[in-house]
């Protein structure tokens, strides 16, 4: 198998370094630097090579995860507190600020659920950064104390 995988990956590199020199010069207008093929065909070696490493990433995980009930334990605990901080931001988020109507002053079709949605990912944001420094500052702390 590990054989195998070297052998892809020189293919795929010699492939890339094919297209590198099919590129299209700096001089090309970028309508015409768009839909060169050598470009298309790196990003479709990339995506695939992308979609390649969250699959395996995805698979090795689950099978770790899976293997050790104490890790499956603590994960599932993770999820749901995730699960109830996402719920928490989306109770505390108000789509009837004004915002609907300051964005149709721009042009900006909008609704109040969107703005809801919007509101709830920004307060999962600050709560989860508020989380992520009180845990930071805490083993600092218990750190400091255990000296």
């Amino acid at each position: 198998m590990h054989k195998i995988v070297k052998i892809v990956l020189i293919v795929l590199g010699a492939i890339g370094a094919i297209l590198w020199f099919q590129l299209p010069d700096k001089n090309v207008p970028v309508g015409e630097a768009v839909e060169n093929g050598a470009m298309n065909f790196m990003f479709i070696i990339t995506y695939l090579l992308l979609a390649i490493a969250v699959l395996f990433s995805l698979v090795f995980a689950l099978k770790n995860l899976f293997s050790n009930p104490e890790s499956l334990k603590k994960s599932l605990f993770v999820i749901i507190g995730f699960a109830l901080v996402v719920i928490l931001s989306y109770a505390l988020s108000n789509g009837a600020d004004g915002t609907v109507e300051a964005m149709a002053s721009r042009n900006v079709s909008t609704t109040e659920s969107t703005v809801k949605n919007i509101g709830a990912g920004l307060n999962v944001f600050f709560i989860l950064v508020i989380i992520a420094v009180v845990a930071m500052a805490w083993g600092g702390i218990k750190k400091m104390s255990n000296k």
